[in-house]
């Protein structure tokens, strides 16, 4: 993954990376990445030779500070040490990723502080500003075309898929100036589900992650904050999974939303590793899991093949990806499947 980010970044002769940095696994598994890229290519190559084939290293204008809490229109960049408080490789990161926390009023504590305390030790730019204004806006307009309300009741999805959506415009936007690659943070499990925002948290131009799993995910950020010394991941690593797209007493998390990610992962590797069908899934899950619920092994199994189905159109989507695995979900180096299907109607009727 170092490798590729590294040869993605100087033979697409960008400036460095900009990240939507949410404190939550896949963000922070991309920024640790980026870090990582830095650390290897300078025990391979050396400081100097690094930036001399990275293209990416220019002056660049010192930015000030802002206290406070990063409300509307506030913009803060933590990591205040000087540059020359820093590392060497801090300062190689500070260059090459910029990040950005957008918070709504759904957005915790804990995900703002996994986000900043994480940047700041790798000497990454990190800034912060809210969105509530724009999606109140979107929301307005919307209200007021159909002549009604949205309300969680009635329009969850799409009030969730719009805070998703706004955060897209901005992110690209400081990408754009800075001609800096976005990086997108899907994983693996989100993609067969189609558990992500169109052009929303899947807008980016590399999704570094999208080859592995979201167990993975999680399992290697405990890792790496021991073995790779990054303890700042403390923080994420303490956290449940979830989007925050919910009000926050709703107390969102993942797998609530879908399933535990482990059965998840099972499932898509016996589906589409294992090829097999449906019915076959079932009998293996309930084999392999004595004591568990089999009728909720089965409504999992279905809703895994219903989601899988309907959102091969986002697989078509997402940013080009790394082979990481021994199989991913990626049409265009893996794993086709027709955009429109039956939806595996009949094999599911017969569980």
């Amino acid at each position: 993954m170092s490798l590729g980010l590294f040869d993605y970044l100087r033979k697409a002769r960008s400036r460095g990376f900009v990240l939507s940095l949410s404190g939550g696994a896949d963000s922070c598994f991309c920024a640790v990445a980026v870090a990582e890229m830095v650390r290897l290519g300078v025990e391979e190559l050396g400081v100097e030779e690094f930036k001399r084939r990275s293209g990416c290293f220019i002056e660049t204008a010192t930015v000030v500070q802002q206290e406070g809490a990063g409300g509307e229109g506030v913009q803060v960049v933590e990591n205040p040490a000087p540059a020359s408080a820093l590392t060497d490789n801090q300062q190689l990161v500070r260059q090459l990723l910029t990040c950005a926390y957008q918070g709504t009023v759904n957005s915790s504590d804990d995900t703002f502080n996994s986000a900043k305390s994480l940047a700041d030790s790798i000497g990454a730019r990190f800034y912060h500003w809210g969105i509530d204004a724009e999606v109140t806006g979107y929301v307005d307009k919307i209200q007021h075309a159909l002549g009604r309300d949205l309300t969680w009741q009635t329009d969850d999805l799409a009030l969730q898929n719009i805070q998703a959506r706004v955060r897209a415009p901005a992110i690209w936007l400081l990408a754009n100036v800075q001609n800096c690659l976005l990086i997108t943070t899907s994983n693996r499990s989100e993609a067969s589900v189609g558990y992500c925002t169109m052009d929303g948290d899947t807008a980016g131009s590399i999704s570094p992650i999208a080859g592995v799993d979201k167990d993975f995910v999680k399992k290697w950020l405990r890792w790496a904050e021991t073995e790779l010394g990054y303890p700042a991941l403390r923080h994420v690593n303490a956290l449940q999974p979830t989007a925050e797209l919910r009000p926050l007493e709703d107390q969102q998390t993942d797998e609530r939303d879908l399933m535990p990610y482990p059965l998840l992962n099972r499932i898509e590797r016996l589906a589409f590793y294992d090829r097999l069908s449906p019915k076959q899934v079932l009998a293996t899950l309930i084999a392999e899991k004595p004591g568990f619920d089999d009728e909720q092994l089965r409504a999992d199994v279905r809703r895994f093949y219903q989601l899988w189905s309907r959102n091969q159109w986002k697989r078509e989507r997402y940013a080009p990806s790394f082979h990481l695995d021994d199989y991913n979900v990626d049409p265009r180096s893996w794993l086709r499947f027709p955009i429109l299907s039956g939806g595996f109607a009949e094999e599911l009727a017969a569980l």
